[in-house]
């Protein structure tokens, strides 16, 4: 019972934090391995729980997203589906022991991303120097489809530095090829028999009621509340996960 309270609690937390200011991947993923569950297991299950709140978060910017035609929609989803199939074929021949080793810097990292995104996008914006998008979607996608913290704030990065500078549009694409490339890794994760089903399922409903409340939550908590919280947990996580090395 306390491990069912545990994770629908780090379900629905998640729901509330992806709707609010994201990082709910540093509450499912931890959760499920603290549950039992190996790492690679509880990352792809961490995959499923979060899936939902990416095709909510496009659909809620539909309008903005229909700037771009259908041409380029499929060109951007391709690019993301065969980095995010990528990113979970890499994470399913990782050995678990070190993936165990590899799992501490990615924490780490992805609450840097997290904590640093705004100042990031800031000097990308402020440097003027072009990236390619597709190659740098398929190099971010890789990423997401292997380990899911910190997608969103690399996603934006991205968009930046390849010239786009309206917010909305770059927050629903984020959104749409989140989704997209987290799909394909869930389909490769289900494959090879690494989604916990019932677990996964159950935290994604909690954290489907999460964000439908996150969102009002979002308009009457300060959001510098709800990162600073996300960093801290971020950082504990960290901490605990490279303990468990020793």
């Amino acid at each position: 019972m306390m491990d069912w309270a545990v994770l629908l609690l780090a379900g629905y937390l998640a729901g509330v934090l992806n709707a609010v200011a994201g990082g709910g991947s540093f509450l499912t993923f931890p959760a499920l391995v603290w549950a039992g569950y190996p790492p690679i297991v509880a990352n792809a299950t961490s995959a499923v729980a979060v899936l939902p709140g990416y095709a909510g978060g496009a659909l809620g910017f539909r309008e903005e997203l229909k700037e771009f035609n259908i041409r380029q929609h499929i060109t951007l989803s391709v690019v993301a589906l065969i980095g995010g199939l990528l990113g979970a074929l890499l994470l399913l021949i990782t050995p678990v022991d070190v993936f165990a080793v590899v799992v501490p810097v990615l924490l780490l990292f992805a609450t840097i991303m997290f904590a640093t995104g705004q100042q990031i996008m800031a000097r990308v914006r402020k440097s003027g120097l072009p990236l390619p998008l597709l190659p740098g979607l398929l190099l971010v996608a890789i990423y997401g489809g292997y380990f899911n913290g910190g997608l969103g704030i690399m996603l934006l990065a991205l968009f930046a530095a390849a010239g786009m500078n309206h917010l909305n549009l770059m927050n629903g694409l984020k959104n749409s090829l989140s989704f997209v490339l987290s799909s394909i890794s869930v389909v490769a994760f289900a494959v090879a028999g690494k989604i916990i089903w019932f677990e996964g399922v159950m935290m994604m409903l909690a954290a489907t009621l999460g964000g439908y409340q996150g969102a009002s939550l979002s308009r009457h908590l300060p959001g510098i509340w709800v990162k600073r919280f996300v960093i801290v947990v971020g950082l504990i996580m960290t901490v605990i996960f490279a303990y468990r090395l020793i």
